[in-house]
């Protein structure tokens, strides 16, 4: 009995798994390259940015947290909507762009007390994040709490590539 696979479920094997080799590179560099401001940066601000107008009938708070609410709600949306039509390679690349945005967000985070990243508004404008964390009571955390949404992205980023055994074709 021949137990070798047919070259039709080889095929099968690597179109399975295609679209998480091709995003495993792509997430040892967002790993890598944290805090580096890079093109999908700019579209991610303009989410960010969005995400405040959205929010700003709730308060100052969450007016303030709104930024970064639309950074994880749009993905998620995505990651939604290809989900419900069973379309893994789209799910995959969403919960590719949740993890960047996560990413993005942990250094936003980490800066609450030290306020270095340029903003835009400049001086004019106040840290969402120092605002936050000092509103809770955590500021002097800030570098945990940037961690904590790094650990989120990992996580994020290992369902990612496990979604070839979560929805099969």
């Amino acid at each position: 009995m021949d137990i070798t696979p047919q070259p039709e479920e080889r095929f099968s094997f690597i179109k399975r798994w295609l679209v998480s080799l091709i995003i495993l590179p792509i997430i040892f560099y967002l790993l890598k390259n944290r805090g580096e401001y890079g093109l999908i940066d700019n579209f991610d601000l303009v989410i960010h940015e969005a995400g405040h107008f959205f929010f700003s009938f709730f308060g100052n708070f969450i007016y303030t947290l709104g930024g970064t609410l639309m950074q994880m709600l749009i993905p998620m949306l995505f990651i939604w909507y290809f989900w419900k039509n069973y379309y893994r390679t789209g799910v995959q690349f969403s919960l590719l762009f949740l993890g960047q945005n996560l990413i993005n967000i942990s250094v936003y985070a980490a800066d609450a007390q030290a306020r270095k990243l340029p903003l835009l508004g400049g001086n004019k404008v106040y840290h969402d994040w120092h605002y936050i964390l000092n509103e809770i009571g955590i500021l002097q955390h800030d570098a945990v709490v940037g961690y904590v949404f790094v650990g989120l992205a990992i996580v994020i980023f290992i369902i990612a590539l496990l979604m070839p055994l979560i929805i099969q074709d």
